[in-house]
C-alpha cells in the first residue's frame, strides 16, 4: 500500500485529496472554483504548511484561467486576498500566494501563474527530500522517534517534514520505530501520520497524548520530531496545538526535541512567537457528540519558545540551538 498524493494537477486543473475522509475514505475534491479551494483549506480537506502553499498556489493560478487582460492585476489582488484569509497561522499560504503576485508583476499571464505554482511544487518535492538527508544522520540505529500531528506526505507534496528523516532512515535499513501521538481534538495523528507509516512499513505504535510523559518517562523515546507551520525569526515554532507540552516534557526528560520544516516556513518578518497568529477553530470540534454546550477554547496551534527546541532541520541543513544570528545566517 501506498499513501496517494495529496495534491493532483492534471490539465491544469486541481484535485485535493480530502483528507476529513482519511482513512476510511479515499477521495479527491476537484476544486472548480476559488470559493471550493477556500472550503477545502478552512475546513482541512488540505492541511500542513507546506501542502496548503502549493494548494494555494495552484488554485490562484486556476482562478485566473479566464481573467481578461484589462481586469488581470485588480482580479489577482482579489483573489489572492481570499486566499490569504482562509487560514492566518500557516505562513506558507501567504508565501505561495505572494510568489505568484510577484511572477504576475513580470508576466502577468495565466500561463506564466501555472508555471510559477508547478514550481513551487517541485521544489517541496526537493526540499522534503532533502530535510530527510539531513535528518537522517540525528536518527540511530533501533531510535525510537516521537511525533505530534501529521508533518508526513499528507502535509506536503511528498515524504513530509518530521517524517522525511524516518523515511530516509528506514529506507537506508536503519531500524527506526515511531510513538504517534493521537493529536486531539482532530486526531491527525491517529488517522493520517499512524496511516502513513504502516503504509511505508515503519514500525510505530499509537498513544493518546496525554501518554508521551509515560512513555518518556519509561525511557522509551530518544528524539522528538514535528513539524511546523511558521519559524518566527527568532527561532520560536508555531505547531498544532500540544506540541508546546511535549517540547516541555522532552527538555524534562533530556529529549533531543526537533523541529522539520522547508525554508519556506521561515518567516523573517515575524519577529518572535508572540507575533503569531493562532487560529482558533469551531467549539464542535472539542465538543463532539459527548460534551454538554459549555464554553470552548480551541486554538489550532500554540507557540514553542526557541530555547526548547534543539534544533531545526531543513532543506537547507541542520540550525543547533537556533535563534536569529543563526537563522538569519542559513535563511535571512
Amino acid at each position: 500500500m501506498t499513501v496517494p498524493e495529496t495534491i493532483l494537477w492534471k490539465q491544469q486543473r486541481l484535485q485535493l485529496l480530502d483528507q476529513r475522509v482519511l482513512p476510511k475514505q479515499v477521495e479527491y475534491l476537484h476544486i472548480n472554483s476559488l470559493a471550493e479551494a477556500v472550503t477545502a483549506i478552512r475546513t482541512l480537506a488540505v492541511r500542513g504548511a507546506p501542502a496548503i502553499g502549493i494548494a494555494a498556489g495552484y488554485a490562484l493560478a486556476q482562478s485566473m484561467r479566464d481573467v481578461q487582460p484589462s481586469a488581470f492585476a485588480e482580479t489577482l489582488e482579489a483573489n489572492a486576498a481570499t486566499l490569504i484569509a482562509a487560514r492566518p497561522t500557516a505562513v506558507n499560504l501567504r508565501w505561495a500566494v505572494d510568489r505568484l503576485r510577484d511572477t504576475a508583476q513580470r508576466d502577468p499571464t495565466y500561463e506564466a501563474l501555472c508555471r510559477e505554482a508547478e514550481a513551487i511544487d517541485a521544489e517541496d518535492r526537493n526540499q522534503c527530500r532533502l530535510i530527510g538527508e539531513h535528518g537522517a544522520a540525528l536518527i540511530g540505529s533501533g531510535a525510537n522517534v516521537l511525533t505530534h500531528c501529521n508533518a508526513g506526505s499528507l502535509a506536503v507534496s511528498a515524504l513530509g517534514t518530521a517524517t522525511a528523516p524516518i523515511y530516509h532512515a528506514h529506507a537506508q535499513g536503519t531500524p527506526v520505530h515511531v510513538w504517534v501521538d493521537e493529536t486531539r481534538p482532530l486526531l491527525q495523528g491517529a488517522r493520517l501520520t499512524a496511516w502513513e507509516l504502516a503504509a511505508a512499513g515503519v514500525p510505530a505504535t499509537l498513544i493518546c497524548d496525554n501518554m508521551s510523559a509515560t512513555v518518556m518517562a519509561q525511557g522509551k523515546v530518544d528524539l522528538v520530531i514535528v513539524g511546523t507551520d511558521r519559524v518566527a525569526r527568532n527561532g520560536d515554532v508555531a505547531n498544532k496545538i500540544g506540541t508546546l507540552g511535549v517540547a516541555i516534557l522532552a527538555r524534562h526528560f533530556g529529549i533531543p526535541f526537533y523541529v522539520a520544516c522547508p525554508s519556506s516556513t521561515y518567516d523573517k518578518h515575524t519577529a518572535t512567537g508572540a507575533d503569531i497568529p493562532i487560529e482558533e477553530r469551531d467549539a464542535s470540534e472539542v465538543r463532539g457528540d459527548h460534551a454538554a454546550d459549555v464554553a470552548v477554547f480551541n486554538p489550532a496551534f500554540d507557540v514553542t519558545p526557541a530555547q526548547l527546541v534543539t534544533a531545526i532541520i531543513s532543506d537547507r541543513g541542520v540550525v543547533h540551538d537556533p535563534d536569529e544570528t543563526r537563522l538569519m545566517a542559513l535563511f535571512g
